[in-house]
């Protein structure tokens, strides 16, 4: 499905690229022909992920917080100084940790919102505004979580991924006349170095409640992502794929 040249020539831009799903995306990408970014806080992460990359094409990695403007600014100009465009926004830094909505402090839901969905909100606008808007054309593939029935034990990623939803539906709206698409993909849950943030004692047997009976890998995550930044998705915007499963018609992992 996905031939060696499809993104020949683009570049693109991962957050959260250094592990995990955002790893496998730009790894795919680079597969695809890619010039990728990936970019997260840690340098550390960064450098190992940028050197195990380069094995598949042309890839730069830097340090960014997606919450500090100026941060982002400062990525972007990097990426028009050495390429002088960019094609493909995905979205996929955010983080989120298991607590009931009455045990969640100010704290805590500040720093999953400001996350998720400020940083989000803070890569559109500003991807747009250097790139996209000049250019005329431009993808974004926002990564959120399975938000269909809600997310019972994380009321705060749950807002912070409607948010950033309906976000995407109302700029896919406002630059479809730019030539920009907006997307989501929303992950169920994924055998991915995130899974290291849980309690084992809250995994325990989750792959029952599954309807595939499995946990999804991310390589399966990454292949719709493709999906949706290419050209045989030209006239998919404002939507939602979900890749989860099943788990959004049917099981529960939050006991009541």
């Amino acid at each position: 499905m996905f031939s060696k040249d499809l993104f020949k020539g683009k570049i693109v831009l991962v957050t959260g690229g250094g592990s995990g799903i955002g790893f496998a995306i730009a790894k795919q990408m680079l597969q695809c022909g890619a010039i990728v970014w990936i970019a997260s806080r840690k340098e550390e992460r960064i450098s190992a992920a940028t050197s195990q990359l380069s094995t598949f094409g042309e890839v730069y990695g830097t340090t960014v917080d997606i919450r500090d403007r100026d941060a982002i600014e400062v990525l972007l100009e990097k990426i028009k100084d050495k390429c002088g465009r960019l094609d493909i926004l995905i979205n996929n830094s955010g983080g989120q940790f298991p607590s009931a909505a009455e045990d969640i402090s100010p704290n805590g839901w500040n720093a999953v919102i400001n996350n998720n969905l400020n940083g989000t909100w803070n890569m559109c606008q500003m991807v747009f505004k250097s790139f996209f808007e000049a250019q005329k054309q431009g993808v974004i593939v926002n990564i959120i979580v399975n938000i269909y029935r809600g997310v019972p034990g994380m009321a705060h990623t749950a807002a912070a991924r409607g948010g950033i939803e309906t976000m995407s539906k109302t700029l896919a709206i406002e630059w479809c006349n730019r030539g920009v698409r907006v997307n989501c993909v929303a992950p169920g849950i994924i055998q991915s170095s995130g899974l290291e943030n849980y309690p084992p004692e809250l995994l325990h047997g989750i792959s029952d409640k599954i309807p595939m009976k499995r946990l999804g890998t991310v390589d399966e995550i990454a292949w719709p992502t493709l999906f949706l930044a290419s050209p045989m998705a030209a006239y998919v915007t404002g939507d939602t794929l979900y890749v989860d499963g099943g788990q959004r018609l049917w099981g529960d992992i939050w006991e009541i």
